[in-house]
């Protein structure tokens, strides 16, 4: 077992789990930690939390501290340059008359490297422009296309349930998500209702889907027909969490049947 905090790398980063040790990082905190390329940063926005070394696939890196005074100055620097990195690079692409659309960029903590991301219906071959940007930054330039999803991430908003996107605030990873969960959930298949900022069906929509499959077990579909004591009827409704199932007969008559009993 190993106790982790899930960190938001950089700005716009995936969540990661990192091994804590001694130091107790709140969620908000920015801490210094390891990658594969020396330092960079992040925000805690979870933990502390036990995980099993099985699940962990490959080992934890370290939170080398939680982010000093210097630190901080140092990331609101890199801020503070990402407006001017930005407009420089949409000027470019537009210049250059490629077909892709800026989302957000970044750069690391040490400053060594400049990252954009974008987003485009195709491939971009964007060779020449790396080299533009690498002239006049003179840092590594690194390019990176998103998907829909990504976008909603990085660029935050609220979801129909009025609180802040899932994805830019705690999930770790995009898990499948399919038409399927909304109507085993009963929930109307509207595009509006069930999809989105990205346009895509919400996440949300998979978070009580196990436990709805387990509640539907055992109940009748709803336009099944099913036959009862008082006769052979239509189920017209489901209601899974109360296991109980509404059966119109002949005339308008129903009757609500307990699958609890």
């Amino acid at each position: 077992m190993r106790e982790a905090i899930k960190v938001r790398m950089r700005e716009t980063g995936n969540v990661v789990y990192y091994e804590k040790g001694d130091m107790h990082p709140k969620v908000g905190d920015y801490v210094i930690v390891e990658v594969e390329r020396g330092h960079d940063y992040g925000q805690v926005t979870g933990g502390p939390e036990m995980i099993l070394e099985a699940d962990l696939g490959k080992p934890l890196k370290n939170v080398i501290r939680i982010a000093t005074k210097e630190d901080i100055f140092r990331i609101n620097e890199n801020k503070k340059r990402i407006k001017n990195a930005s407009q420089t690079c949409v000027r470019k692409i537009q210049e250059r008359k490629l077909d892709m659309k800026l989302i957000d960029a970044e750069y690391s903590f040490d400053r060594t490297k400049l990252i954009f991301y974008f987003t485009s219906e195709g491939r971009v071959d964007f060779r020449e422009l790396v080299k533009d940007l690498a002239h006049i930054f003179k840092v590594r330039i690194e390019m990176r296309q998103i998907g829909v999803r990504d976008e909603a991430r990085m660029l935050g908003g609220f979801g129909h349930c009025g609180r802040p996107l899932c994805c830019a605030s705690f999930l770790k990873n995009f898990e499948p998500v399919t038409i399927r969960m909304a109507k085993e959930q009963n929930l109307p298949l509207n595009p509006s209702k069930i999809s989105g900022c990205c346009g895509r069906l919400m996440c949300c929509l998979g978070y009580e889907f196990q436990n709805y499959r387990k509640y539907l077990k055992g109940l009748p579909r709803e336009g099944d027909k099913i036959k009862i004591k008082e006769g052979k009827g239509r189920v017209i409704s489901v209601n899974a969490l109360k296991r109980k199932v509404l059966v119109e007969l002949g005339e308008g008559k129903q009757i609500e049947l307990d699958y609890n009993k």
